[in-house]
């Protein structure tokens, strides 16, 4: 079982930078594909960004594509995503989640992901 606590959010300017931190417990963790959702209230929950429990494997969403990455720190049970040229529509909710997968194994899906952690918000100012 994984436990997993997202960090980083705050309120930033248009153009601007963040990096959320997603640390988790659990000493399989390397066995563990993860995903970054968000969410804006009264929409449906986001796909952001996944990476394989390798790190091999990274899959973007289209919104997000070359401005966010997501990277991960097996060593350290840390999952990261560093969000650059943020714009006033990635404010959100932004959660992290964990899903027992395969080697290169990314999925966008969040109902494949077994834990959520609480979210962090994030706020883009125009």
């Amino acid at each position: 079982q994984v436990q997993v606590v997202e960090s980083g959010g705050g309120l930033v300017q248009a153009g601007g930078s963040l990096r959320l931190s997603c640390a988790a417990s659990g000493r399989t963790f390397s066995s563990y594909a993860m995903g970054w959702f968000r969410q804006v209230p009264g929409k449906e929950r986001e796909f952001v960004a996944a990476i394989s429990w390798s790190g091999f494997n990274t899959y973007y969403a289209d919104s997000v594509k070359g401005r966010f990455t997501i990277s991960r720190d097996n060593a350290k049970n840390m999952v990261y995503l560093q969000m650059n040229s943020l714009k006033p529509e990635d404010t959100a909710v932004y959660y992290c989640a964990a899903k027992l997968a395969a080697w290169g194994s990314v999925t966008k899906f969040d109902y494949e992901y077994n834990y959520w952690g609480q979210g962090t918000q994030v706020t883009v100012s125009s």
